[in-house]
């Protein structure tokens, strides 16, 4: 199997606020969009970002009023304490600051305004990291 691209859709109460966020803090741009529904695109996330309004038909009936929860979209970054300073100087709340785990990462958090957690993650060197 080739796969040519990949994609997350999450669903949301409130699509445009989602992509508010991810557009002005995250350098995502859209890339497709109709009422309720928008493909965010970033030149070097390697990902798609797809946000569907809660409710839509194009959803399983079983799926439709239910809303990204549970769910951590990770984004790989060369230097999270940067990038915790820059979303903290943008007014972006950190909802989890920057920590640094055993195994080797750093991390810290940030929630959009529709409640999905979006990590961003640093690996560090396993020797003096």
């Amino acid at each position: 199997m080739k796969i040519n691209r990949s994609a997350v859709s999450l669903t949301v109460e409130d699509v445009d606020a989602s992509a508010a966020f991810f557009t002005e803090h995250l350098g995502f741009a859209p890339e497709l969009a109709a009422d309720g529904f928008v493909s965010l695109g970033h030149p070097t996330a390697g990902v798609n970002v797809v946000l569907l309004r809660r409710g839509l038909e194009v959803l399983p009936e079983g799926f439709r009023d239910q809303r990204a929860a549970g769910v951590v979209l990770a984004f790989t970054v060369d230097d999270a304490a940067a990038e915790q300073d820059r979303l903290r100087a943008a007014g972006v709340p950190i909802t989890m600051p920057l920590l640094d785990e055993p195994w080797g990462e750093r991390l810290f958090q940030v929630t959009d305004p529709n409640g999905v957690v979006v990590q961003f993650v640093q690996w560090l060197s396993t020797e003096g990291g």
